[in-house]
């Protein structure tokens, strides 16, 4: 008998569903943009993906004009910014209000999703899949604040994540770049 065959035979169905989620690609999570259309993220497959969980009223907001600058740099970068309302209420724009706030202010025009839950009981799939080692294959985190990043690399496999302290343009981050 195959050895994986027989290993996979002793697991428990808990331990079953911890592996099948876990091979679940980013590629395979819905999210619409801050528009309302969904977003394919396979379109993205070849490129680095870094996701940062934005807010208007925080006092890390100004990373909003250096993630502009970062995918600007760095041809093998998406950035998608994602809002949250969930630290100190800092985003309570509606998605017309994030817009026009994002490129007035910032210059941005890098994708932003709708406004979702990074954490707790609500939390979006995506943020599950980036913050849960049973489903990123690598490591477990918290999100503590806005503008908390994570990278993903060109085959949609989780790289590393960055608290809202580390700057876009921080050569942690960009360490990862071409």
């Amino acid at each position: 008998m195959n050895p994986l065959k027989a290993f996979v035979g002793t697991l428990s169905t808990t331990d079953k569903d911890v592996i099948q989620k876990a091979s679940r690609p980013i590629y395979d999570i819905e999210i619409n943009s801050l528009q309302g259309n969904p977003i394919n993220l396979a379109d993205f497959k070849g490129k680095k993906i870094l996701f940062v969980n934005v807010a208007s009223k925080c006092g890390f907001t100004p990373q909003y004009k250096e993630l502009q600058q970062l995918q600007d740099t760095h041809n093998d970068i998406i950035v998608i910014g994602v809002p949250c309302n969930q630290f100190g209420k800092q985003e309570p724009g509606n998605p017309n209000e994030i817009k026009e706030f994002c490129e007035v202010n910032y210059g941005v025009s890098f994708l932003i999703t709708e406004k979702i839950d990074v954490k707790g009981p609500n939390q979006h799939p995506l943020y599950e899949w980036l913050t849960k080692k049973a489903t990123n294959g690598k490591q477990n985190s918290v999100v503590k604040w806005n503008f908390q990043k994570y990278l993903v690399d060109t085959d949609g496999e989780f790289i590393d994540y960055f608290y809202s302290i580390t700057k876009p343009t921080n050569s942690r981050i960009t360490k990862y770049l071409n």
